[in-house]
């Protein structure tokens, strides 16, 4: 019995390391993908190194901020209490004005609480990440039958309610978020807000919209989870309610 598993030990291990590998190799298998590591990977892990993050045990956080037409990474080992800034990306088009999206063909760019839902490496706009709009939220306060749907991070720089961010960009934004799926991270948050929501600029937005109950309902969300993240550098946790309102804790 102990020889046998002195001849299993090795092939256990190697069988582990191909699972921890699986998702990185499986995503290698698309050409555009390898492109995107040869030419940012090195750049990939310089980054992580100088905040001290492992690429084999790291999870991530996404924020985009619609008025500063800017993307934040943030990432953290799964063993750190708090997220660290690692890159801002420039958002280098957008469709659509302050608020959130309520139906199709609306060109808003969504604002709420969302994840990546799938990695396309086949897009027409070189590589993309999808969001999951609609929602929950967007699903009970959107206009029913008419929501919408395939809204995206990606390459270009054309947005009809998307997030484009260049080619280049995107081939390095693909890898981070491979890396951190390959770590293990099953789900990436991404927070999109209508601006950075500092007091100043809630205050100027409220104001503006004050009629808009909608808007100012999503935004006093946003503004708390904002302020606790500003605070702790602790990604917040959003329980979706019946009403299409946000407990965020």
């Amino acid at each position: 019995m102990m020889r046998l598993l002195i001849l299993l030990f090795p092939l256990l291990f190697l069988i582990s390391g191909i699972t921890s590998n699986s998702f990185r190799e499986k995503q290698l298998n698309f050409t555009r993908v390898r492109e995107a590591y040869a030419a940012k990977e090195k750049l990939v892990d310089k980054t992580l190194a100088a905040h001290s993050i492992s690429n084999n045990n790291m999870r991530i956080y996404l924020r985009a901020f619609k008025t500063e037409k800017k993307m934040e990474v943030w990432a953290k080992n799964t063993s750190d209490s708090v997220l660290v800034l690692i890159k801002e990306f420039a958002i280098c088009d957008l469709s659509g004005s302050d608020g959130p999206k309520r139906h199709s063909h609306d060109l808003q760019v969504p604002e709420g609480f969302y994840h990546i839902s799938k990695l396309n490496p086949y897009s027409r706009y070189y590589l993309s990440m999808e969001i999951n709009y609609p929602n929950a939220s967007d699903s009970i306060r959107g206009t029913h039958g008419r929501l919408g749907n395939e809204i995206y991070i990606h390459g270009s720089c054309l947005s009809s309610g998307c997030l484009p961010i260049t080619d280049d960009k995107i081939k390095e934004l693909f890898v981070y978020c491979i890396e951190a799926y390959n770590s293990g991270q099953a789900e990436i948050d991404l927070t999109i807000y209508p601006a950075q929501l500092t007091d100043a600029k809630y205050t100027g937005l409220t104001a503006r919209y004050k009629k808009d109950k909608d808007k100012i309902s999503l935004w006093a969300d946003l503004k708390k989870s904002y302020d606790l993240f500003e605070t702790r550098k602790v990604q917040p946790v959003v329980k979706f309610l019946r009403d299409g309102t946000h407990e965020v804790n």
